[in-house]
């Protein structure tokens, strides 16, 4: 039970990330697509940045009906290992937009996270169907709903549900590789034969997002956003689009400062502050990478070229 319940603990906080750099994949398609438009305008010229917890702490307290800030401090908790304070946040968040999925099941995991003996807390079951009432292709809140079975004892079910997950899940999702390890681990563990199983659902799910003429080769990594991921970005205001892009991308580059081999992260935070108007930080980041991966350091250069770093 407790190897099952770490292995969702995992592969949580990797779907968390996931969530989080398609937000910033959506900001960036923004702002390379149609040669900018009157939107990238608007994302260039607004103000803001990443805030401390405490600014966070503040901001929501002068502003408590600010479900976007209560979102913000809830990421900002859960970075930080405060888990039961980023499910109070979260709490707080969807009780102020109760129809946005992506809040419930980030609430779910928070509650996973912060329970110290149930790896599945029914609180945290309950937001998760609650997210998958409201768009049952939520990745993260099915991919606990799985583990909720696995934990149970039910593997084969967890397993028939991570795979219909990954027929869903185009092969540079973020979360593809782990999601598929963890089939594998729960298969091998329960002794339940996934190989050709795991093929067939790759062979159902959507294509990899086509890359562009218009983009460099590093940024075309960056999954396609849908039209339901363009309006809920549209709806934001901008100064909101920046401070949320901003946070993400300066959690990315503290979750480096503990990975600094991931050279996808590395690339990933380049562009982003490319995307972000920020040259002198992403040849910060390309510096900051070829140092810590001096080998790799021609393929971080050439990266870096394709985003116009020098």
């Amino acid at each position: 039970m407790i190897q099952q319940a770490a292995r969702g603990f995992r592969l949580g906080r990797i779907m968390l990330i996931s969530a989080a750099l398609l937000v910033i994949g959506i900001l960036i398609y923004r702002s390379t697509s149609d040669g900018g438009g009157a939107e990238t305008a608007e994302l260039a010229s607004a103000t803001g940045g990443q805030k401390s917890v405490s600014e966070l702490e503040a901001l929501t307290s002068e502003n408590p009906d600010d479900a976007n800030a209560w979102q913000q401090l809830g990421a900002a908790y859960f970075d930080e290992g405060h888990f039961a304070k980023a499910a109070d946040a979260y709490d707080r968040a969807t009780s102020l937009t109760p129809g946005s999925a992506a809040l419930w099941s980030a609430l779910g995991e928070a509650r996973v996270m912060a329970s110290d003996r149930d790896p599945m807390p029914s609180e945290a079951a309950f937001a998760f169907e609650k997210a998958l009432t409201i768009d049952p292709k939520d990745p993260r809140a099915r991919y606990f709903r799985a583990v909720k079975r696995d934990l149970t004892g039910d593997h084969e079910a967890a397993i028939s549900q991570w795979l219909s997950l990954l027929s869903d899940t185009p092969a540079d999702a973020p979360w593809h590789d782990d999601l598929v390890r963890t089939i594998e681990q729960v298969g091998k563990i329960n002794k339940i034969d996934v190989a050709s199983r795991i093929d067939a659902a790759q062979k159902q799910a959507p294509p990899a997002a086509a890359p562009s003429a218009s983009l460099p080769r590093a940024a075309q990594a960056i999954p396609g956003p849908s039209q339901q991921d363009l309006a809920r970005a549209s709806a934001m205001r901008p100064d909101d689009q920046r401070t949320m892009a901003e946070g993400m991308v300066e959690r990315l580059e503290n979750r480096l400062a503990g990975d600094t081999s991931n050279l996808d992260g590395w690339i990933m935070l380049m562009r982003s502050r490319m995307a972000l108007e920020q040259p002198d930080r992403a040849a910060k980041a390309l510096k900051d990478a070829v140092a810590a991966n001096p080998s790799k350091a021609s393929y971080l250069r050439q990266q870096a070229a394709l985003l116009g770093i020098r």
